[in-house]
């Protein structure tokens, strides 16, 4: 896997495909290419694009690499799909509906599932960016499952995140939840050519007006750190980013112009205000669940097989509830090995 690290930084995408599979595949190695690739990341902007199905986020991810393409960028997209909980499989449809963008050299796409991680993302994708990062892109496109308002991970990985609504996929109450639309550092109405279009706008104006810290007096939560509301007389916050609500048709480019500079005015609000926490934030949370994964499988790989089994066993007869379970798990981890018994 090491090999591949000059190569990758030399622009030679058939050694960032190879170190993309590693990635996804967890091969021996990775992890010494992607510590070496790491001093070389840093400075391409990601974008994520989230949403429910049927929004047309893979539409619009197709139109804003076209774009950037137009203004000479290269791109990288990471589209993330949905693993049957049955077969493993994913379909990877995301290549079929991004065509236009074959045969153009400064466009890489991968497809990645999600093998069942929740949020959104695969628990891969992190270190997939890093690799589009280290390639030199300068934006990184990551389209995330569109599993609904769950669907909040795409915020610890990406600088500013799309979340994209259409009309006829709910009532007005549908727009205002609390969930994935407060996530949102741009709010893309998607297909708004389409009949409901201006009740879809007006639901998500009136969010919006409930949360501003101009409007009452309050704490936002944005990006996972509190902000404090303004209460001058003017009712402005430097700190307070308030997502623009923009309309599109993807298929056929309206919009698209404006939603970019709109990633570019927030990409200025960060830089001017604080992209070093929203940093510091990621990396914070990145290292709390790489430390939670990995103590549990240290701690699983310690503990007998059958001694997993008889504790289930006993759950399943209904002589311990679970977190008992899970007590007695840890407490075999405590005993010296020569007192560890099998229930």
């Amino acid at each position: 896997m090491i090999d591949l690290v000059e190569p990758l930084l030399a622009g030679d995408r058939r050694a960032l495909a190879r170190l993309l599979t590693a990635i996804e595949n967890e091969r021996p190695g990775v992890e010494a290419a992607l510590a070496a690739l790491f001093s070389y990341t840093g400075r391409t902007w990601v974008i994520g694009v989230t949403g429910a199905p049927g929004t047309g986020k893979s539409s619009l991810v197709n139109a804003l690499a076209k774009a950037y393409r137009a203004h000479g960028e290269t791109v990288g997209i990471l589209a993330v799909d949905p693993t049957s909980p049955f077969t493993g499989g994913a379909i990877l449809g995301d290549r079929i509906r991004m065509r236009d963008l074959s045969g153009d050299k400064g466009v890489f796409i991968r497809s990645m599932a999600t093998r069942g991680n929740l949020g959104g993302l695969s628990r891969a994708a992190r270190d997939a960016i890093r690799a589009f990062d280290a390639a030199g892109f300068d934006r990184v496109l990551v389209e995330t499952v569109g599993a609904g308002q769950s669907e909040i991970d795409i915020v610890r990985a990406a600088h500013t995140t799309l979340v994209v609504e259409a009309p006829g996929l709910g009532d007005d109450v549908q727009a205002i939840k609390a969930g994935i639309l407060e996530i949102a550092d741009v709010l893309v109405v998607n297909k708004a050519d389409r009949v409901g279009v201006e009740n879809t706008i007006r639901g998500l104006k009136t969010m919006l007006e409930l949360g501003h810290p101009a409007s009452r007096a309050q704490l936002m939560q944005h990006h996972g750190q509190l902000l404090p509301a303004d209460t001058s007389s003017n009712g402005h916050n430097e700190s307070f980013w308030l997502p623009p609500i923009l309309r599109t048709v993807a298929t056929d480019g309206q919009g698209i112009d404006e939603v970019l500079r709109a990633i570019d005015a927030h990409r200025e609000h960060l830089l001017r205000t604080g992209i070093l926490q929203l940093e510091r934030g990621q990396i914070e949370i990145e290292l709390h669940e790489r430390l939670q994964a990995a103590l549990v499988a240290r701690f699983l790989s310690q503990i007998p097989v059958d001694s997993i089994a008889a504790i289930i066993d006993r759950v399943q007869n209904r002589a311990v509830d679970p977190q008992g379970a899970v007590n007695q798990l840890l407490a075999l981890m405590e005993l010296p090995k020569s007192l560890k018994v099998n229930e």
